[in-house]
């Protein structure tokens, strides 16, 4: 016995219509993101800019050589995010780690290291640091400056300077004598 509904045979015969017409839809909407600029979440990516950001670190010492009265040196890692002062994208929400050497004898009291930032795309951005490399001509940046040698993505081709402060947070509950700081950074970069 085969039910006599007129709406059923409608509604059957429109179906493959409507599958076609998304599937069309797909397709353009491929096609449309193909060949759009390259963008950094729904803005378009800029070849050069300065860019203000903090990143929240918590340092960890890995390793320390401590000899009583005549220095220390201890390396570290840190992690962390960043944020973008402006509310932009760029050097927005990116994870943050860097290893470093830190350096107290005598009058040398210094850090130095390497950085890597990564954006929710997986693209990266390395820069090295000195502690005693500090611009003059931006005074409250004065803790040092990271030098943006070169990225992967979207920053391919990424260079730049960052002059950075650093501010001491409060300390962390708990052993391991890790610590906490917001490094603001003022970047002046370039993508070639």
């Amino acid at each position: 016995m085969k039910p006599n509904c007129p709406s059923l045979k409608l509604s059957i015969i429109a179906a493959p219509t409507a599958a076609i017409t998304v599937v069309k839809a797909a397709v353009f909407a491929g096609i449309l993101t193909a060949s759009a600029p390259t963008v950094v979440l729904g803005q378009s990516m800029e070849k050069k800019g300065t860019t203000p950001y903090v990143t929240h670190f918590v340092f960890r010492p890995l390793m320390s050589l401590d000899i009583a009265e005549l220095g220390k040196a201890t390396t570290l890692e840190a992690v962390g995010t960043t944020q973008n002062m402006k509310g932009e994208k760029m050097l927005d929400k990116m994870s943050a780690r860097c290893v470093a050497l830190n350096v107290a004898s005598g009058e040398k009291k210094y850090i130095d290291g390497a950085c890597v930032l990564s954006d929710s795309d997986g693209d990266k951005i390395f820069s090295t640091f000195d502690t005693r490399d500090l611009d003059k001509s931006q005074p409250k940046m004065d803790c040092g400056t990271h030098i943006i040698t070169g990225g992967t993505g979207k920053y391919k081709g990424i260079t730049g300077s960052e002059p950075f402060a650093c501010i001491s947070m409060p300390a962390l509950a708990g052993t391991g004598d890790y610590f906490a700081m917001d490094i603001p950074h003022n970047t002046t970069w370039e993508i070639k």
